[in-house]
């Protein structure tokens, strides 16, 4: 008879090696992309009739200027850089791995009879289980992705908010007992926003922009892992077919390979879910745009329009045609291929150790 009480202890392991494994690669690579990332969100949110920037270029060289490198990491360095970039990335990229490595074993225990799940369990290299086909690595991506946005829509909330702040002087509003907006007010760390979201608009505040993360995480979860596996796929055939004498698997793929199924499947996340992160950085900074665009004028609580998903998608569509939905793009797409290719290159060095 199979011993349960050990088979439930090996899968509690493997799910917090998929979660420590999964946090570190969140680290590094945000360490790496936080910077483009900020301008991303700055040209993502600019007016569209007068925009701010005239590239990413600009947007960078103007940063230093105004801001300096604290600028690019939109955080204070004291009170909010742990907080943003550390606990932020790695809820978020553990979340993924978790959900990815879970959601894969689900299938396969579905497709199973209950002597080959008995089996499984006992492999502690996942490397050395059934490879799943690419329709059902593209679903466990896409399901991961959307458990994910759960967790990331605060997260991508308090970071674009803070991101879009200029220099010192950035005007958001603040409540007061009449509920109007009067006083300027500058973010001062993820803490500020998180209470300042909180006393305007309750818990609910958090999950403002949440369709459009979690449609942008179900397709970019589905093409940042399926193109990585995908590429992984294929370039553990090409060494099969130049080592025909031994069985290659993923863990034979040098480092720079595992990087570089890591940095296509950046590109596809980044590049074919674009449209849909702007939209979602331009309703997660509705409040704070509009009161901008005011001038810092005391208005009404009321008088801010709180735009939904299809409506910010035709307003940027009206103001900028088809290009409003490419705006910082480039730039995205560039650091999404590094920053992946460290995030896998991580994850799996870090997972390959702990077999070993």
């Amino acid at each position: 008879m199979p011993d349960y009480d050990a088979d439930s202890a090996l899968q509690r392991s493997k799910q917090l090696n998929d979660l420590l494994f999964g946090s570190v690669a969140g680290l590094v690579g945000k360490l790496f992309e936080y910077p483009f990332d900020t301008v991303k969100v700055r040209l993502q949110t600019q007016p569209l009739d007068n925009p701010t920037y005239k590239g990413p270029i600009d947007c960078i060289t103007r940063t230093l200027k105004q801001e300096g490198v604290k600028g690019l990491y939109k955080v204070p360095l004291r009170s909010g850089i742990f907080c943003q970039m550390a606990l932020g990335s790695m809820l978020e990229n553990a979340a993924l791995f978790v959900g990815y490595k879970q959601i894969q074993r689900t299938i396969r225990d579905l497709f199973s009879t209950p002597e080959q799940r008995a089996a499984y369990a006992q492999i502690t290299d996942e490397d050395d289980l059934p490879a799943l086909t690419i329709p059902q690595l593209f679903l466990s991506g896409a399901i991961s992705g959307t458990f994910a946005s759960l967790i990331l829509t605060p997260v991508e909330l308090i970071k674009c908010k803070l991101q879009i702040q200029l220099g010192s002087a950035f005007t958001a509003p603040i409540t007061t007992t009449s509920l109007s907006y009067t006083h300027p007010i500058h973010y001062r760390g993820p803490l500020h926003v998180i209470l300042h979201t909180l006393r305007i608009h309750g818990p609910a505040g958090f999950y403002r922009g949440h369709l459009a993360t979690a449609v942008r995480e179900m397709g970019g979860g589905a093409a940042w892992f399926g193109v990585y596996e995908l590429a992984c796929r294929q370039l553990t055939r090409r060494r099969q077919a130049r080592m025909p004498h031994r069985v290659v698997t993923k863990r034979d793929l040098p480092t720079s390979q595992l990087m570089l199924a890591g940095a296509l499947g950046g590109i596809s996340y980044n590049f074919f879910l674009f449209p849909v992160d702007v939209v979602k950085s331009c309703m997660q900074t509705d409040e704070e745009t509009q009161a901008r665009a005011r001038a810092g004028r005391p208005v009404g609580a009321s008088t801010v329009e709180r735009r939904g998903f299809v409506q910010v998608a035709r307003d940027i569509y009206n103001g900028a045609g088809v290009k409003g939905f490419y705006r910082g793009c480039g730039i995205t797409v560039a650091r999404s291929a590094p920053a992946s290719a460290i995030i896998f290159a991580t994850y799996i060095s870090t997972h390959y150790e702990s077999c070993t």
